[in-house]
């Protein structure tokens, strides 16, 4: 198993530095899909020539990371990455920062080509890849549970390809739905950064697809919160439900977050901040 080093893969993007200079998980996130496509794309199998030329599309379906350190918006990312099985990735994203290597991410990814309907052209796969074809999914049927939910119509920017949910939307998502509930729980980013310095942090995260989901679907979102960790973090749990007109609704997409508070001012900037009782109440 042979490393591909990246030495300059780029900088986070400026949209995730919303509190201070530190970069949102959901960029480390984007950093490890374009790592992972940097390795398609070296061997000329980049998402364009793999739908143009093969009629596929190229989607990550599962990412798990680890993220032992912050990120700033200013910081260079290098990335290696090694392909553990046809398909799936292990990824390393490091910094540099006084005159040291920091690493900041480890991830596990998965990558599925999907037979798209509308492309252009439909030639065979590489033989390397084969096996990494798949048709697209229904899903199996399923109904929100209760809790904390929303929804929302699938928008044509969360999609790849015309019509099908990428990877990216549910970091999106589960960001947006993170902060949907810790508002609804009396708990809002706005509220805890006013009164106490605290920003959420995230040292561990991962989305899987399950099934496809598509432009126009009503997407129901449901989330919750389980074990406190430590006393500065809790798990939490997002699902995805798609559905289209009047038919059921179907489970597309899972996702765990290991969640806590940074403190952003002060001498102890940069730390993490003890769940005191108020905290832990509204998230229990």
């Amino acid at each position: 198993m042979t490393a591909m080093l990246i030495p300059g893969l780029g900088r986070p993007g400026y949209e995730g530095a919303n509190i201070r200079t530190w970069v949102g998980f959901k960029h480390f996130d984007y950093l490890v899909e374009e790592a992972v496509l940097h390795w398609f794309r070296d061997r000329g199998l980049g998402p364009a020539r793999l739908y143009h030329d093969r009629g596929l599309g190229l989607e990550l379906v599962d990412c798990s990371m680890l993220l032992p350190a912050v990120l700033d918006v200013d910081d260079v990312v290098s990335a290696e990455v090694s392909q553990t099985k046809p398909g799936r990735f292990a990824v390393r994203l490091s910094t540099t920062r006084d005159g040291g290597t920091v690493s900041v991410c480890r991830a596990k990814a998965t990558v599925a080509l999907v037979r798209e309907a509308g492309a252009p052209a439909a030639a065979p796969p590489p033989a390397e890849l084969a096996d990494l074809v798949t048709e697209p999914t229904t899903g199996a049927e399923a109904r929100p549970g209760a809790g904390f939910s929303w929804s929302y119509r699938v928008p044509y920017f969360h999609c790849h390809f015309s019509d099908r949910v990428a990877h990216s939307a549910y970091a999106r998502t589960l960001e947006d739905t993170v902060d949907r509930f810790l508002y609804d729980r009396g708990i809002g980013v706005g509220r805890l950064l006013a009164e106490r310095g605290w920003i959420p942090v995230v040292s561990r995260s991962r989305i899987t697809m399950l099934a496809d989901a598509h432009l126009d679907d009503t997407m129901t979102v449901t989330f919750s919160a389980g074990d406190i960790i430590g006393g500065v973090t809790f798990d939490g749990r997002m699902d995805c439900y798609a559905q289209r007109g009047d038919d059921p609704p179907r489970h597309v997409a899972t996702a765990t977050i290991l969640h806590g508070y940074a403190i952003s001012r002060g001498p102890d900037a940069g730390t993490l901040a003890t769940l005191d009782d108020d905290v832990l109440k509204a998230l229990q």
